[in-house]
Formats: C-alpha cells, sequence, structure tokens
C-alpha cells in the first residue's frame, strides 16, 4: 500500500499479536501501527476484505482487542488492516503507545 494513501502514518512497532479470523487463528506480530491500521507480519492467510479479531499485547502487559479488516495482503509475508471497531478507551491506549496521545 502507498503511503500517500494512508489517513494515519504508521510507526515502527513490533508488537506480539493474536489474529482470528474465518477458521483460522495465529500468532503474530505487527511491524508498524498507526491509529487506523497496522501491518501483521504472518505466514498466515487471511483475504482481502475479511474481517478478522486482533488482539495486541501493548506494553502494560495488557491485550487490547480490536476488529480489523484486512485491505492488502503479501503472500507468505502478512497482511495489511485498518481498523474497524475500536473502542474510545483502546483508541487512546493506541494513541499513547504512538507518542500521538491528545
Amino acid at each position: 500500500m502507498i503511503e500517500e494513501n494512508r489517513k494515519h502514518k504508521r510507526v515502527p512497532i513490533l508488537v506480539e499479536v493474536l489474529w482470528e479470523g474465518g477458521t483460522r487463528s495465529a500468532g503474530a506480530r505487527t511491524t508498524d501501527i498507526s491509529e487506523g491500521g497496522c501491518f501483521v507480519d504472518t505466514i498466515g492467510h487471511a483475504a482481502v476484505g475479511e474481517t478478522i479479531h486482533l488482539k495486541l499485547l501493548l506494553p502494560d502487559g495488557k491485550w487490547m482487542p480490536v476488529q480489523a479488516e484486512v485491505v492488502y495482503e503479501l503472500p507468505r509475508t502478512g497482511f495489511g488492516v485498518r481498523f474497524t471497531d475500536i473502542s474510545d478507551q483502546n483508541r487512546k491506549r493506541l494513541r499513547s503507545l504512538l507518542g500521538s496521545e491528545d
């Protein structure tokens, strides 16, 4: 995905992730995160347009659940997602992680 198409700047942050979609679930990690989405580094497959459930393990040791839509896939590398359902509290936690608290 071209950087100019993104609404939010991505920050390179490695965070442990559990993801679940369709009949699959897997552990993975992020390579970058923004307020609007992230890249999930995994050999697992998720189809473009698929809704998946993510849990991000934040530095405070707590899991942050979000729902996301797969917007692109790089086979055997991972996929990029756009967050589609994230609570206000979790959005605030995400902003804090990114160093962009309002």
